[in-house]
């Protein structure tokens, strides 16, 4: 796993605080890491770390990470976290990996990764729906840098902060991640992507009440990586009953579409994006 860069203490507190700092082989979560239902960290965060750490173990730019399916059985506690992988199938084409998160010995998140070898792109046109998104947020105009949320963690001081997204019809974000996850090291762009699937459930499942399902699990596929520093979302599909809902989402750069997101969540109100 990469060892996170040397940066001068005077950049460093000009900085946002990332998500965690490396403890030996544990990771330590910031207070920014807290999530909207309670006194537990958010699922982007929890899901981005499990994608920094399968990425870690894969190894090879040339294998696309094609899918990444993340579950999150348990409240993850803002206490020290443990990493572990094992590479299930390791194949010409393909590399299949798990990763699991522990605390004091009892996992609390799990990830399954699939990653393909790139090789040449068949010819000939395949049909695919199109995708019109706001335009990229234009931080010039002195607006905020995302549509609805930017997602630094609902523990910071400004979260939230543009207007609230209307209740019908399909649902928008752009999401710039502005914080480092561990230590001072860059986000891969696989890690955004990682981090950018947890909130299909948000965008999926925002109603006239707000959000009142929390996601049990998200899968991200990729057909190829983000470019720049901004993913989008757009909401494709909502279906609920007895308090059981499945959510999609198509995920964006700024050059067209990259992927899908896939959330199952259970009935759970009580979400406070602003609560310190």
């Amino acid at each position: 796993m990469a060892e996170p860069s040397t940066v001068p203490d005077e950049a460093r507190s000009v900085d946002p605080a990332p998500y965690f700092v490396r403890d030996q082989t544990r990771f330590v979560p910031t207070a920014v890491g807290r999530g909207g239902w309670g006194p537990s960290m958010s699922g982007h965060v929890v899901g981005g770390l499990l994608g920094w750490a399968v990425e870690c173990a894969a190894g090879d730019p040339d294998l696309q990470p094609a899918r990444l399916t993340v579950d999150l059985p348990r409240p993850t506690a803002l206490e020290p976290i443990e990493v572990h992988t094992r590479v299930r199938h390791d194949r010409r084409r393909l590399r299949l990996i798990e990763a699991t998160l522990t605390q004091d010995g009892v996992p609390v998140a799990e990830a399954s990764a699939l990653f393909l070898r790139r090789g040449t792109q068949p010819e000939g046109h395949i049909w695919s729906p199109p995708v019109q998104m706001p335009p990229l947020p234009d931080p010039s105009d002195g607006g905020h840098s995302t549509v609805f949320m930017r997602t630094y963690g609902w523990g910071a001081e400004l979260q939230n902060p543009d207007s609230e997204w209307p209740t019908g019809g399909t649902k928008y974000t752009w999401l710039q991640e502005t914080r480092s996850l561990i230590d001072d090291e860059p986000l891969t762009a696989f890690v955004r992507a990682a981090m950018a699937g947890d909130i299909t459930a948000s965008i999926a499942n925002w109603g006239t009440n707000g959000l009142q399902f929390i996601n049990a699990d998200y899968t991200l596929t990729l057909s190829r990586l983000p470019e720049g520093a901004h993913i989008g979302l757009a909401s494709l599909t909502q279906h609920s009953h007895d308090g059981v809902a499945t959510g999609s989402a198509v995920l964006v750069d700024r050059d067209g579409p990259i992927g899908s997101g896939v959330s199952v969540a259970v009935a759970h109100p009580g979400f406070r994006p602003l609560s310190p």
